[in-house]
C-alpha cells in the first residue's frame, strides 16, 4: 500500500493573538500555504522550506509559524492549501461534524484547562483522549477547553508492545530513514539490530548494565550490577532515532496504521512470548480503533506538552550514579540522545518555538541530510546540555511549565540518592517567572504535594540504596529544591493563587493547601490526573491510600517530622466515594477557574465517559 501524504497532524501547538503554530508531517516535501479565515476574511501564509526538517527519503516534519493579529474568544478556521489540495479534502476524517475546514479557539484567559499524562498504548483500558474528543467536539467552540497540558509520558520508549516495536520496523524502510550507527560490539547499525535474535522482547540483553559501588547492597555483595535502562518492560525499548519518531507518528494518528500488517501470531515467538504478542495485539487493535478521535483533538484545541521519563527512559537522571552511568557507556548515552533529539521534533519544538534558532534547527537539518556519526554525537551534546526546555504560556493566569528532568540538583553526599527536581538556578528562574502575578498554574510532571505515604515508602528504599526500586522522584527527596520550592511557594511577595497541575503517578487527587497559623496564607491547589492511559496496581494503591489517610490526617503529630510541617493539607474527597482520596482511572483532567484563579471545578472525565469531581471541604 502506498505511503499516505500526511504521516501525522495537524496539532494546533503555541497559538496566541499574534501567532498560531501548526506541526505535521509528511511523506513529500511540503509546498503551498496556510489559509486562516476569520468572520469570512481570508489571510495566506506562505510555508517556507525553513519551517521543515527532512528526516527521511519520505519523512518530513513541519512547524508552520503563522504571524499575524488573531482575535481571542472567536471561531478560527483553518486549513492548509497543498501540492496534493486541500488537507481537509486529504483528511476529512480529521474534521469534525459539519465542519469544511478545521476550527480553533485562541483565548486569552486560562480559565478551562483539559489536563493530564501517561498514555501507554497496550495498558488494558481505553484512551482517555478519546472521550476528551467526543466531549470537545459535542461543544460549542466558545465553550471549549483553552487549551490541553499534556503533562509527560506522550510515549512510553521504555514499555513497548511486540506489535508496536514490529509495527515501527515496518514503518522504518518505508520512510526512509537513516542508517543510524550504534556503538555496540555485536551490532553495528540499525539494520543489524532489527534482524537481531534480541530484537524482540529480549533488547534488555543488548542494553548496558553498571556497578553503583557506593550503593550499600553492592557493599555487602548482595548483586553485582543492575541495568541502566531500569524499567521492569523494557524487553523492548526503543534505541533509534528512527524507532522513537516512528512511534510518534504511531501514537498521533491512524494513517500509517493503514499500510502495516500485524500477524495475529508472531511466527518467531513461543512460549510466554507469543502469549504477550496476543495479548498485546488486543490492546494496540483498540488504541489504533480510537486514533482517528486524537487526531481529532489534536488539530482543534492548542496543546502544549513537556517531557516526563518514559518519554526518553524510566528513571532518566534520577541520581547522579545513573547520569555517570550513562555518560560513561555510548550506547546508553546515544539512545537517551535519541530521545531527546525525537522530542525536540515531535514535542519541544511545538511548545515555544522563538526559543530555537536558525543555527539550532540546522543542527537537525545537518544530521538528517547526510547521516554522519560526529555530527549525531554533536548534536546529543548539545541537547544534554541544553537548559530552555521549560515555557511559559502568557495567558491569564500565566501557565509556567517546568523541566523537571534535565536541570537536576546533584545529591553532594552520595551518587545514590535521588536528585532534586529543579537546581537552584531553575528555581530562581520560577521565582522570575512569578514575581507581578496574581495567581498562577504550575505545571510539573511530577506532583509538589504527593502522597505522604508512598514518598515515605521512597524514602525507606533510598535508605537501603534502592531509589530506582519505586522511582524516589518526589520534590521532598532532596532538601534543597525542597526548602527552596516551598519558600517560594510561600513568600508573602509570591501569587495568592496557585495551582498545580501534575501527571505521573498513575492516579488522580486533589489537595487545598495553606500555610498553619498565617492571615495572608496563599491558596495552594495540587490538582493530579493520571494517567490518559494508564493506571496504578489497584490493590497497592487502595492499601497506600488507606495507610496515609491514617497515618498523616492533617492534624497527625507525623506530619511535623515532614518537610510540609509548615503547611496544612487537606484532602478533597472524590464526588464518587467519601473514603478513598485516590482515584484509579485512567482519565483526562478538567479544570475551571474564576477570575481570580481559584479553582470552581476540579474534576476528571474517566475513559469510560464518567464525571468525577474533587469537592472542596
Amino acid at each position: 500500500m502506498p505511503l499516505p501524504f500526511v504521516l501525522a497532524g495537524p496539532i494546533v501547538r503555541k497559538s496566541s493573538e499574534s501567532e498560531i503554530n501548526l506541526w505535521i508531517s509528511t511523506s513529500k516535501k511540503l509546498t503551498g500555504k496556510v489559509l486562516i479565515t476569520v468572520k469570512g476574511h481570508q489571510q495566506c501564509f506562505d510555508i517556507t522550506p525553513s519551517q521543515g526538517i527532512q528526516l527521511g527519503t519520505n519523512a518530513w516534519v513541519y512547524l508552520l509559524h503563522c504571524q499575524a493579529t488573531f482575535p481571542a474568544n472567536e471561531a478560527i478556521s483553518y486549513d492548509i492549501d497543498t501540492q496534493y489540495g486541500l488537507l481537509s479534502k486529504l483528511l476529512p476524517h480529521a474534521l469534525y461534524d459539519n465542519e469544511s475546514s478545521f476550527t480553533l479557539i485562541i483565548k486569552n484567559t486560562a480559565d478551562y484547562v483539559l489536563h493530564g499524562s501517561c498514555r501507554n498504548p497496550h495498558y488494558a483500558s481505553k484512551d482517555s483522549l478519546v472521550i476528551a474528543n467526543q466531549q470537545h467536539q459535542a461543544q460549542q467552540p466558545e465553550e471549549r477547553a483553552s487549551l490541553l497540558m499534556m503533562s509527560g509520558d506522550q510515549i512510553y520508549a521504555d514499555d513497548v508492545a511486540g506489535p508496536m516495536l514490529y509495527a515501527i520496523q515496518q514503518v522504518i524502510p518505508k520512510l526512509g530513514l537513516f542508517e543510524e550507527t550504534l556503538p555496540h560490539s555485536e551490532i553495528q547499525n540499525c539494520s543489524e539490530l532489527f534482524v537481531h535474535p534480541h530484537n524482540l522482547y529480549h533488547r534488555d540483553k543488548i542494553l548496558p548494565h553498571y556497578v553503583e559501588k557506593n550503593n550499600f547492597l553492592s557493599r555487602c555483595k548482595l548483586y553485582r550490577s543492575r541495568p541502566i535502562f531500569s524499567s521492569t518492560k523494557h524487553e523492548n525499548h526503543l534505541i533509534s532515532i528512527s524507532e522513537f519518531f516512528v512511534m510518534y507518528l504511531l501514537v498521533w494518528s491512524p494513517t500509517l496504521w493503514e499500510t502495516i500488517s500485524l500477524p495475529e501470531k508472531h511466527p518467531n515467538l513461543e512460549g510466554k512470548w507469543q502469549k504477550m504478542w496476543q495479548q498485546e495485539k488486543q490492546q494496540i487493535d483498540l488504541f489504533v480503533d480510537g486514533l482517528t478521535d486524537t487526531q481529532q483533538l489534536f488539530a482543534h484545541i492548542p496543546t502544549y506538552m513537556i517531557f516526563d521519563d518514559h518519554d526518553v527512559t524510566d528513571d532518566w537522571n534520577l541520581t547522579i550514579g545513573w547520569e555517570n552511568a550513562v555518560n560513561g557507556h555510548p550506547l546508553a548515552s546515544q539512545v537517551i540522545g535519541n530521545g531527546l533529539i525525537s522530542y525536540f521534533l515531535c514535542q519541544g519544538w511545538g511548545n515555544n518555538p522563538e526559543q530555537f534558532d536558525a543555527e539550532f534547527l540546522d543542527a537537525f537539518r545537518n544530521l538528517f541530510s547526510q547521516y554522519n556519526n560526529e555530527e549525531h554525537q554533536k548534536l546529543i551534546w548539545t541537547l544534554t546540555r541544553f537548559e530552555q526546555w521549560h515555557y511559559s504560556i502568557h495567558t491569564t493566569p500565566k501557565v509556567v511549565v517546568l523541566d523537571t528532568r534535565t536541570r537536576r540538583w546533584r545529591s553532594e553526599s552520595n551518587t545514590n540518592k535521588p536528585s532534586g527536581l529543579m537546581d537552584w538556578e531553575a528555581l530562581l528562574d520560577l521565582q522570575h517567572g512569578l514575581i507581578d502575578q496574581e495567581s498562577i498554574i504550575i505545571v510539573s510532571a511530577a506532583p509538589i504535594f504527593g502522597v505522604k505515604f508512598i514518598e515515605a515508602l521512597q524514602k525507606t528504599m533510598t535508605l537501603l540504596g534502592q531509589p530506582l526500586v519505586i522511582d524516589a522522584e518526589n520534590w521532598m527527596a532532596h532538601p534543597g529544591s525542597a526548602n527552596t520550592l516551598l519558600s517560594i511557594l510561600t513568600h508573602p511577595k509570591t501569587p495568592q493563587n496557585f495551582v498545580i497541575l501534575s501527571g505521573d503517578v498513575h492516579y488522580s487527587f486533589a489537595y487545598d493547601i495553606n500555610v498553619r497559623h498565617s492571615k495572608s496564607s496563599p491558596d495552594i491547589y495540587q490538582i493530579t490526573c493520571s494517567g490518559f492511559k494508564n493506571e496504578f496496581p489497584n490493590a497497592l494503591l487502595r492499601f497506600c491510600d488507606f495507610m496515609d489517610r491514617i497515618l498523616y490526617s492533617p492534624h497527625s503529630p507525623l506530619n511535623w517530622f515532614t518537610k510540609r510541617k509548615n503547611l496544612l493539607v487537606s484532602k478533597r474527597d472524590p464526588s464518587t466515594s467519601n473514603q478513598h482520596k485516590l482515584i484509579n482511572q485512567s482519565a483526562i483532567g478538567e479544570l475551571k477557574l474564576d477570575d481570580k484563579g481559584k479553582p470552581t471545578q476540579i474534576s476528571i472525565l474517566t475513559a469510560e465517559g464518567k464525571s468525577i469531581s474533587f469537592l472542596p471541604k
